[in-house]
């Protein structure tokens, strides 16, 4: 398959991305450092992005920068970047990326824990995941030419919770999460969550 990995260059991207290089062809993107660079909040990067590829079986999106803070003290500035990548970011690159998609082929975008468990600080962020799993449920009724469109929920990396100083337990290794997202690839099933 030839497949579309949006936010490769982070720790689950990096972890997809060698979990799939050996047997797919992949096309690797973020907004810094990887081959193809796109800023998932500007639709016309998404729109470049898409036309520079051309077509792809699958596109998995591991992309969106979020704000975690306490709820009182989250701005309208913290809404409107949270909500512009987390949310309509990832929800662009099904919007716009349709066409690109072969037939039967499938989008996966990424939501996370804090959708169902959320934590102090995590406000904006879960309605930004909860939006996400909302969403996929409707785009995989109306997606044309039998293109699946699924989100997987990882719980927090054990690489993320190392590197913010917080306990490891209930963390989950990114390359197990990154097993996830083969199985989903190669499931016929679509509008699903689905959780490592």
């Amino acid at each position: 398959m030839r497949i579309l990995i949006v936010g490769a260059t982070g720790t689950i991207g990096q972890a997809v991305a060698a979990e799939l290089e050996h047997t797919h062809e992949l096309l690797r993107a973020s907004s810094s450092r990887a081959p193809l660079r796109v800023d998932i909040s500007d639709p016309a990067s998404i729109r470049t992005l898409y036309k520079t590829v051309g077509s792809v079986d699958a596109v998995i999106s591991i992309a969106g920068p979020a704000r975690f803070k306490p709820f009182t003290q989250l701005t309208d500035e913290d809404y409107a970047f949270t909500l512009t990548n987390k949310l309509m970011g990832q929800v662009n690159l099904v919007r716009f990326g349709l066409d690109s998609v072969t037939d039967g082929g499938c989008v996966i975008l990424t939501s996370g824990v804090l959708s169902t468990t959320p934590m102090p600080g995590s406000g904006v962020i879960s309605l930004a995941n909860a939006g996400l799993e909302g969403f996929i449920r409707v785009a995989a009724l109306e997606a044309p030419r039998g293109i699946r469109v699924n989100v997987v929920s990882p719980p927090w990396v054990t690489e993320t919770l190392q590197a913010l100083g917080m306990p490891l337990a209930g963390g989950m290794p990114a390359r197990e999460v990154a097993k996830t997202y083969a199985r989903v690839l190669n499931d016929p099933g679509t509008g699903q969550v689905v959780v490592p």
